[in-house]
């Protein structure tokens, strides 16, 4: 999943010479992700992971392979933006995989906390690898390459997941009309009562620096002659977000959710800055090592509020639940996909892109200010 977007990037703006094109198409495909992600997240809930997964899954890479073709054999626009389109169904892993954590764990919050830490230090190194495969691939071999190995790789994966059948949680008991056990609630966790609104516009906020970052940090190291050193550049990013992950997890809060949380993205807020002011220097060099530091408050603000959202969403619904932030994430990952292939293409060079996810951290840090406030 980490290679995805960045082959689509890579091998489009390879293939039609725009990053605007590029950044368009992968907008459009996380856009129509965020809106069937909780449909399918719903699926999983009424009738377990590996049932809905797999052909999930089978969809998606279908979308996957007809971007390819199409880019290939040089089909029209149109047709890259409805073919990564189709890639909507692709299932949300991590939640799938947190909910197991929270199923073993229910009655152990030191541990979920852990296990949590530790999911989001995994997830990192994949988006710290995938980058990497994929600029490798797509330069070394040919520009389709990053995206077939790819859907290569999320069938293989989906499939090895679902057949971890012993952690997997049990479906709720479903009463008369389809309506959980237990639970009153006919659809979706309520986000005016469970409080999930101002803290899905942090991951709103917070997927616009992901999306941004990936586009322009490709486009900036194109402009500076180093194209096959941008996933290495993304990857540092990722690293340095993992370890911070992996640190956190050995800590036990002792602060509220709520503070914890709007530290953490002030400190993203602030650390966001260094890749704007490095980029400023023309060295990429001095930008791998922004990028480095800027990552370290990634993963601790991603355990804190996937922590929240599992805390404030029921039992029953809890994939449902964690899909909702990811929806949010992949929303402003579009969005910032958008914006960074603008901001590359009309404002004076790709070093000025940075602007963009230094101003979706300040975003998200109000966003969380509101988060705390909000009961």
């Amino acid at each position: 999943m980490g290679m995805l977007s960045v082959s689509a990037v890579l091998m489009i703006a390879g293939a039609r010479g725009s990053y605007a094109l590029a950044g368009a198409v992968t907008a459009t495909g996380l856009a129509a992700t965020a809106l069937v992600g909780p449909w399918t997240a719903r699926l999983v809930d009424r009738h377990g992971q590996a049932r809905i997964a797999v052909p999930a899954t089978a969809l998606a890479v279908l979308g996957s392979l007809s971007l390819l073709l199409c880019v290939r054999h040089g089909a029209p626009d149109w047709t890259l933006f409805a073919s990564y389109a189709a890639t909507a169904t692709t299932p949300n892993t991590g939640g799938m995989s947190r909910a197991r954590w929270a199923h073993l764990f229910r009655d152990d919050p030191a541990a979920r906390h852990t296990a949590n830490s530790f999911e989001q230090a995994a997830d990192e190194l994949c988006f710290m690898l995938g980058p990497v495969l994929a600029t490798l691939l797509c330069t070394a071999l040919f520009p389709e390459a990053g995206t077939a190995v790819a859907a290569a790789l999320l069938l293989t994966g989906v499939l090895l997941f679902a057949a971890q059948r012993r952690t997997e949680p049990p479906v709720a008991a479903r009463a008369v009309g389809g309506t959980p056990a237990g639970d009153r609630a006919p659809r979706a966790p309520s986000l005016r009562r469970s409080g999930l609104a101002p803290l899905l516009l942090t991951f709103l906020c917070t997927g616009a620096i992901f999306g941004s970052l990936e586009v322009v940090t490709v486009a900036y190291a194109d402009d500076h002659g180093v194209r096959s050193a941008a996933g290495g550049l993304l990857a540092l990013q990722a690293a340095g977000s993992g370890a911070a992950g992996l640190l956190y997890g050995l800590l036990r809060p002792a602060a509220r959710a709520t503070h914890r949380f709007a530290l953490c993205v002030g400190a993203m807020a602030a650390l966001m800055l260094l890749p704007a002011l490095a980029a400023a220097t023309g060295s990429p060099a001095v930008l791998a090592a922004a990028l480095l530091a800027a990552g370290m408050a990634t993963a601790p603000t991603m355990v804190t509020g996937m922590g929240l959202v599992q805390s404030r969403t029921p039992d029953s619904r809890l994939n449902e639940g964690m899909t909702l932030a990811v929806t949010a994430l992949l929303g402003g990952i579009a969005a910032g996909s958008a914006a960074g292939g603008w901001a590359v293409e009309h404002l004076a060079g790709p070093g000025s892109g940075y602007l963009v996810p230094a101003a979706a951290a300040a975003l998200a840090l109000a966003a969380a200010l509101l988060t705390r406030h909000r009961r």
